[in-house]
């Protein structure tokens, strides 16, 4: 039979299948699968030992891992990814100030000076009292508080700047544009923006009188702008100028400072609805505010106010506020002057730049009343 190439009976008609090994023509054991196996027969003599198995295990070959080993090779490997993949991520959110301060908000200072006019307030249309005054060219509402371009400190990325910019102008917004703060009373909006911790201070400048007089707690003409609805009314837009400016003063702790003019057409409240269209004058309200922020304050959009400075006029000195309506405005209207005459002096003007100056009442300079020259 050796060497017979065709199977005893005969090669099979063409298209009839082949019968016996045919089945496994396709199976190839090659040198690399045999050299693979883990059983191996022993030879002949090595069978004939009383009691020798048919076959035996041979050990894995150099470099192979046994299944247990590999199985714990796939789930370090898979803890691994896990780790790097989590560890991305962490990074990847991460604030570069996210360190949670411990610091505790400061109280706010707050310095509110009222402005004297030396003669009568002019009167007019709202249209006409703007364009011959100082603000003419001032945006109106919200358009009129611009930011800056926000760079990066060395703490705290471009964004994290820009959104203490964007806090700040929310709050510029909310406490000295929006009329529900101005003439309707409303505290809520600005106390949504404020650090918890200075809640108490805030609630405390509005609600007793006697602390704020004593000087325990700051009044809420620190806090926001508004005016005594029983007495004057909104005549129009508000305008309004100014600037912002970030800086990092510390590892975790990001300040913008605030400088704006705002000015408000006003006219006596409203009680015929018959008024004249005349009647109104401008309010001017210069406001230097200095916030503070940590990260959380960043990541809550709120903000602590440290201290609030402004002058306002025209207002007589020593006018008081309606109980009802604690620590606002007092404006002279159209027509109306100071029951006595402001100290001699160039006066303070709230449309000039540069450091305010007053502590108790000042003089409105003559340059910041509508049809005076501006100021150079």
């Amino acid at each position: 039979m050796a060497g017979r190439s065709e199977p005893p009976e005969g090669t099979p008609p063409e298209g009839l299948p082949n019968s016996g090994d045919d089945d496994y023509r396709s199976v190839v054991f090659d040198e690399s699968f045999v050299r693979a196996a883990r059983l191996q027969e022993y030879s002949a003599s090595e069978r004939a030992g009383d009691h020798a198995p048919a076959v035996r295990i041979l050990p894995p070959p150099p470099g192979s891992a046994v299944p247990g080993n590999s199985r714990r090779q796939v789930m370090l490997l898979v803890l691994l990814v896990v780790l790097a993949f989590g560890t991305a991520v962490y990074m990847g959110v991460r604030d570069p100030a996210a360190a949670t301060s411990d610091r505790r908000p400061e109280a706010l200072r707050a310095t509110v000076v009222p402005l004297a006019p030396r003669g009568r307030v002019p009167g007019g249309t709202p249209e006409d009292l703007f364009e011959h005054s100082p603000a003419a060219q001032f945006g109106t509402g919200a358009e009129g508080i611009q930011l800056p371009v926000a760079r990066s400190t060395d703490h705290f990325s471009e964004s994290q700047v820009l959104a203490a910019l964007t806090i700040a102008k929310d709050y510029l917004v909310e406490s000295s544009v929006d009329p529900g703060v101005l003439t309707g009373g409303a505290v809520r909006p600005v106390r949504l923006l404020l650090d918890p911790d200075q809640l108490d201070q805030y609630d405390a400048g509005f609600a007793s009188s006697q602390a704020v007089r004593s000087g325990e707690v700051p009044g809420a003409g620190g806090w926001l702008v508004r005016f005594d609805p029983t007495r004057v009314s909104l005549a129009g837009g508000v305008r309004a100028n100014g600037t912002l400016r970030a800086a990092e003063v510390g590892p975790d702790i990001l300040d913008v400072i605030t400088d704006h003019t705002f000015v408000y057409p006003l006219r006596p409240a409203a009680r015929t609805g018959r008024e004249r269209a005349d009647g109104a004058s401008l309010f001017t309200v210069r406001r230097e505010l200095h916030f503070r922020y940590d990260a959380e304050d960043l990541r809550r959009h709120r903000t602590e106010l440290l201290s609030s400075y402004a002058v306002g006029g025209p207002q007589a000195c020593g006018a008081s506020s309606d109980p009802a309506v604690p620590q606002s405005w007092s404006p002279l209207l159209a027509g109306q002057q100071p029951p006595a005459a402001p100290v001699a002096g160039t006066g303070t003007d709230p449309y000039a730049t540069g450091a305010a100056t007053g502590t108790v009442c000042g003089t409105l300079a003559p340059t910041a009343m509508p049809g005076a020259a501006p100021a150079r």
